[in-house]
């Protein structure tokens, strides 16, 4: 794949910003006034904005890998019964891994993304070339789009936050500033993303705007995604912006303690939500039913993956964007998460697919056997040294709490990584590009938001020409295959059809907690991962995963799985994991693993521990959503729930606040450089 990363480098030399979103000695070391009357020096500052985002502290690391924190069917670090309450650093598989060092230095970064891109905004607009150069407009669309991307992240991941849609003023005018109301924030955004578009060239329009480009396509989707997110459901302030007037509260919060109100904040949505929608579906509807849209699906789910991870571009284009890594620069995509593999057994010391962020057995269940996303969305077995075979190979693992993302591979990495991997001694960047945006989620988002307007399912946008079903079962077609039964059975709720598809879709893919937020689903969804969890390993129980129901007596005993001809590789398709067979049906062939639900059913006495402590540790996951939990009524009803009751009192699970309303803090190095204009509404006033 040719990378962008050289000239990002160099633009990155050429045009600086400051370091931290306060640091305000200078926007830029180049005055604007020279950077951009030529077109090269324009583009070398563009590229210096594009170099920002595969940076740790955007995604090449913390937005992609670590951040994704928690939610039905993603954990960070794994599942955790301590670092769940701590206050200082919200550690732990429980809420969000990251410290305060971190989540300060994210903040800083993604504000100097929008400091960097807002110079260049402001530089292109009073450049002598914008009137006749049709490449400055292009850059001037870019530039719109890049600074959006920055403000968007931080208002997911923050709520409100200082907003400002020039540059920063050397008499500091405009840089100590409170907090913007995110209404008013997403609306000029929205603005800016649909100048932007004019602007901007369809993928392989242009010689140069590929995937690792912005591009109309891509700007149409993301305005799309930041259109329902707008309109969506998120935490508000209401101490500091009391007017709700123009806000829909959260229904029925009663029956839903993740989203009560707590200290003035409370969960709530624009009362014009619908116009976001609207915008989300029209901009979906463009990019689908557009004679000159250059994307379509991949028909092979698991090339996508195999060719991102070789530094490849797709075929079908249906990567809308890429963050462009380079091996050795920058990208930690696939050795923090990933098909596992140890390291030291001949391709370097380091291994492979750690576990920033893993899955577990409820979504791997969730999914319908035949459903070929399954073995990329959920990767079971792990390459190591089996000692059994005395020889390097896949070996399956048991976990039902530490189940790989097996969307990167390290036998699918380049040439370039995989030579530098072998003799590295500490990790190495992979170059893998972190896909922002594919095509698919352009499906959904569009089948969502029709559906959401009340026009149908089965109604056909005049622009796109298809309707809300036909955008979902394409998605599903690619999935099952075309003629497949499965490709129409899917949940008589179409909105929970959605919800259920876009995780199958997109795990692992840092969508699926944030979209949940904006669904109000956040804390419902955990809890019935939860539920669904403690069943599993209880065995007395009918479970709920999805729309899927199973008894106990559907998991097996014992999975039988044979290799492929080299003997290497575990052939998935031939493991019984969805029920029980008496024998095994040759051992001359087929090895076998004791599975895990019925491993925990009927231990003997004083052999409990095992179950109690990972009963423990699933209940305490995202406990930072509510004030207090109170489990004795779902533990009431399970074989050991007083050992595990016993245990669960030791620890006090629950924070006393309710940190559902911000996902990161505003830290206090912030607050105090603001000079008072920030508050920490977070609950916690200083580094501790």
């Amino acid at each position: 794949m040719k990378k962008l990363i050289s000239i990002l480098l160099c633009g990155a030399l050429t045009f600086t910003s400051c370091s931290d979103f306060l640091d305000t000695d200078s926007p830029s070391k180049q005055s604007s006034e020279v950077v951009f009357e030529t077109e090269s020096m324009a583009k070398a500052a563009l590229m210096g904005i594009y170099s920002s985002l595969c940076g740790t502290y955007a995604y090449g690391q913390k937005l992609s890998v670590n951040w994704q924190g928690v939610s039905d069917i993603e954990t960070n670090r794994g599942f955790s019964d301590t670092g769940y309450i701590d206050k200082t650093g919200d550690s732990g598989a429980g809420n969000f891994w990251c410290n305060w060092y971190n989540k300060t230095t994210q903040w800083g970064e993604l504000f100097k993304l929008t400091e960097l891109a807002s110079t260049a905004v402001d530089g292109i607009r009073k450049s002598s070339l914008l009137g006749s150069s049709d490449v400055m407009k292009r850059y001037l669309g870019e530039a719109l789009v890049l600074r959006s991307m920055g403000y968007f992240e931080l208002l997911r991941w923050w709520g409100d936050v200082p907003f400002k849609d020039e540059p920063s003023k050397s008499d500091l005018s405009n840089v100590y500033m409170n907090k913007t109301d995110k209404d008013i924030a997403y609306a000029a955004i929205v603005k800016d993303m649909q100048e932007a578009i004019e602007y901007l060239p369809w993928l392989g329009e242009e010689s140069e705007y590929n995937c690792e480009r912005i591009t109309k396509g891509f700007a149409k989707g993301l305005l799309a995604r930041i259109a329902l997110f707008a309109g969506g459901w998120s935490v508000r302030d209401g101490n500091q912006f009391p007017d709700d007037s123009n806000v829909e509260h959260y229904p029925n919060v009663e029956g839903n303690p993740g989203m009560e109100e707590v200290g003035g904040y409370y969960v709530g949505r624009p009362k014009n939500w619908r116009d976001y929608y609207e915008i989300a579906e029209q901009q979906c509807a463009e990019i689908i039913g557009a004679p000159e849209n250059p994307h379509q699906l991949d028909p092979d789910y698991g090339h996508i993956w195999k060719t991102v991870c070789g530094l490849n571009y797709n075929e079908y284009n249906e990567n809308l964007f890429e963050v462009a890594n380079g091996v050795g620069y920058s990208g930690d995509i696939g050795t923090l998460m990933g098909r596992a593999m140890d390291g030291g057994i001949g391709y370097g010391s380091r291994g492979f697919g750690g576990s920033y962020v893993c899955s577990n057995a409820y979504y791997f269940y969730s999914f319908s056997p035949t459903d070929t996303r399954r073995d990329y969305a959920c990767y079971w077995p792990q390459y190591k040294k089996d000692s059994d075979a005395k020889r390097n190979r896949e070996v399956m693992q048991t976990d039902i709490m530490n189940v790989k993302l097996g969307k990167w591979g390290f036998f699918w990495t380049s040439n370039a990584y995989r030579s530098i991997a072998q003799t590295a001694t500490a990790r190495t960047p992979t170059g893998i590009n972190w896909i922002v945006m594919r095509y698919s989620d352009v499906l959904l988002m569009f089948a969502e938001a029709r559906y959401m307007l009340g026009k149908g399912i089965d109604s056909n946008s005049e622009i796109a020409n298809i309707s809300a079903r036909n955008a979902l079962e394409q998605v599903r077609t690619r999935a099952f295959g075309a003629g497949s039964e499965e490709v129409n059975k899917y949940d008589a709720d179409f909105f929970e059809a959605i919800v259920n598809e876009r995780a199958w879709e997109l795990g692992g893919e840092g969508i699926r907690k944030l979209d949940l937020v904006r669904w109000g689903l956040l804390d419902s969804k955990i809890e019935d991962m939860k539920k669904a969890m403690l069943y599993l390993l209880d065995g007395t129980h009918t479970i709920q995963i999805f729309d899927k129901t199973y008894e106990p007596t559907d998991f097996p005993v014992k999975v039988y799985y044979r290799y492929d001809k080299e003997g290497e590789f575990i052939d998935l398709s031939s493991a019984n994991f969805y029920r029980n067979l008496v024998d095994n049906p040759d051992t001359e062939v087929y090895s076998e693993a004791n599975w895990f639900p019925r491993s925990y059913w009927n231990l003997a006495e004083g052999k409990e521990s095992s179950l109690v402590d990972n009963s423990v540790k699933i209940l305490s996951c995202a406990t930072g959503l509510r004030k207090s939990y109170d489990y004795t009524e779902l533990l009431g009803t399970l074989k050991y729930g007083e050992l595990i009751q016993a245990k669960l009192n030791l620890i006090d699970i629950g924070n006393e606040i309710c940190n559902y309303r911000h996902f990161h803090s505003i830290y206090y190095d912030d607050i105090y450089k603001s000079k008072g204009y920030l508050k920490n509404s977070y609950g916690y006033d200083k580094q501790k």
